[in-house]
């Protein structure tokens, strides 16, 4: 396929796109995904929807705040002004984005974009070693930060001798008081629909995450294929939910969707599950983002009467158990549209809404998507044989110069990663991961990352981690560790462990369960036995 015209100064992200051979095929059958050549996605979802519906709408929420698209608009611009006119950011620089999911993180991504910058999207969780890593990587000159969350990536600016402008913590230094009385509009960069915006990271699932790369069109398919057609946000909506915006299902569900049609959304820095659903009936809120994790604990905790007002409820990042949607259903009278998504894809692709819903399948082709099941030799298996996911649409796995994009695109197909059924009238049914990911109340976790923390232990000869099924997190982190002798393996080191870990990698990765054995399970060429790992009460 060839690329239109660039506006990027700083050629390294299309310099090091994968070689067209190996991306996946793309689709564009339906008349919305058929954008123009020149689209800057921040032009579209901000400039546009003021110029539609008015400065004065109602667009970004807080328990404190609420910013109109005109004030969003207006900050946004300034921050693209300071990006460009003092500290230099050119058309195609890699910008880090890190905080919680706030007004002004908002603003920053907005302000990136604008700049014709490409966002590198991470979120607050994550260590040094981890930024650090990211920065490697996306060759990251420059971070915008929340002042809150500065102190990891210190040393990793420091290292790399790039500035950190931090905003929310006050003084004159801070990007909200340096940017006050800079000018309120600015000339958007003239991108290319093909231009990379987005460089997201995924979780690392063989100890260096895959870099993922998103055109400006991308961005906006997203929102033309599932939020249009499954999602249906209205102008009149208030959206809500807990993924970070570092992730791209929060970026989807909580910016690009309600923006795309004019509604507000709300954001919640950290909440509970109850606590969301308090805030729900708080602000009024009529379309919800969580994992089916929060679903669970929103009907333990009783909070259907809070709920009364959603009229649309989306379960993604982990597999939604078939008694959730049914009790879910019985409790609220809201259908919750399950749906299957990943980082390379940007979003959801496969999933069903309303009438189209059978509980307990993840449901069929988003518009605009085909997918199909395909066996151990590449070719589609039948209804009912398990195989792997496989997926074609507007978006694809682009990787940023790594050798693995020839596992994940295949035939010009992507392969998730995932074993699916497909029954004679086209809806998938989940299996299982078909790799070392652990998913785990939503968050995606790389048993190899977790394995290369535990390893750093001093008292750690060996170990293997694995997912385990889990009543209340579909799946929890599971560690089978083989101590040094002379170590005792009690609570005591099982706690230790666990800290240590957190300390290393982001802490929702830890260990939640940690088991000491004499030696691993392995087969006669000296590979480990995982499938026993996740049986319980393992013993070696």
């Amino acid at each position: 396929m060839e690329l239109a015209r660039s506006a990027h100064v700083d050629t390294f992200c299309r310099d090091n796109l994968p070689p067209p051979a190996q991306w996946p095929e793309l689709l564009f059958d339906l008349p919305e995904l058929r954008y123009p050549e020149r689209l800057n996605c921040a032009t579209a979802l901000l400039d546009d929807v003021v110029a539609e519906h008015g400065p004065d709408r109602p667009c970004l929420r807080t328990d404190d705040v609420v910013w109109t698209y005109g004030e969003l608009l207006a900050r946004a611009n300034q921050v693209a002004h300071l990006l460009t006119d003092e500290l230099g950011v050119v058309p195609g620089q890699r910008v880090l984005l890190r905080g919680p999911n706030n007004p002004w993180l908002v603003a920053c991504w907005f302000a990136v974009l604008k700049a014709g910058g490409v966002a590198v999207t991470t979120v607050p969780l994550l260590r040094t070693s981890e930024l650090e890593q990211l920065v490697q990587l996306t060759r990251s000159s420059l971070a915008l930060c929340d002042a809150r969350f500065a102190a990891d990536l210190a040393p990793v600016a420091e290292a790399a001798g790039f500035p950190v402008a931090t905003y929310g913590g006050g003084g004159d230094d801070d990007l909200v008081a340096r940017t006050a009385d800079l000018p309120t509009t600015f000339d958007d960069v003239d991108t290319a629909a093909d231009d990379v915006a987005l460089l997201a990271p995924t979780s690392g699932s063989t100890g260096v995450p895959k870099i993922t790369m998103h055109f400006h069109r991308d961005v906006l398919a997203i929102a033309d294929t599932f939020g249009r057609h499954h999602v249906q946000g209205r102008a009149d909506d208030v959206f809500t939910g807990t993924p970070p915006l570092g992730f791209t299902f929060g970026l989807g569900g909580l910016l690009v969707f309600p923006l795309r049609v004019g509604a507000s959304v709300l954001l919640i820095e950290k909440a509970t599950p109850v606590q969301l659903a308090e805030a729900v009936a708080r602000h009024g809120v009529t379309v919800l983002f969580t994992a089916p994790t929060g679903y669970r604990a929103m009907l333990r905790g009783g909070c259907e009467r809070h709920l009364t007002g959603v009229r649309r409820a989306v379960s993604a990042g982990e597999h939604l158990p078939t008694w959730v949607w049914e009790e879910f259903r019985a409790r609220t009278g809201i259908s919750l549209i399950d749906g299957i998504g990943s980082t390379e894809m940007l979003h959801v692709f496969v999933s069903a809404a309303d009438d189209d819903i059978r509980a307990g399948a993840t449901g069929r082709p988003v518009p605009g998507f085909v997918a199909t099941v395909l066996d151990d030799d590449g070719r589609p298996a039948p209804a009912g044989v398990p195989g792997r996911l496989a997926v074609k649409g507007p978006t694809g796995c682009r990787y940023l110069a790594d050798a693995r994009q020839t596992v994940y695109v295949q035939d010009g197909w992507n392969i998730t990663g995932d074993t699916y059924v497909r029954d004679a009238d086209g809806y998938f049914w989940y299996r299982a991961r078909s790799d070392d990911m652990i998913i785990s109340s939503g968050y995606n976790i790389g048993a190899p990352e977790v394995e290369q923390a535990l390893d750093q232990h001093a008292d750690v000869l060996e170990c293997a981690v694995v997912g385990r099924p889990d009543a209340d997190r579909g799946q929890i982190v599971h560690a089978v560790v083989v101590l040094r002798d002379g170590v005792v393996g009690d609570a005591a080191k099982v706690a230790e462990l666990q800290d240590f870990v957190k300390q290393r990698i982001a802490p929702y990765k830890y260990p939640r369960s940690v088991e000491f054995a004499a030696e691993l399970p392995r087969t006669s060429t000296g590979k480990v036995q995982r499938y026993r790992l996740r049986e319980p009460q393992h013993t070696a």
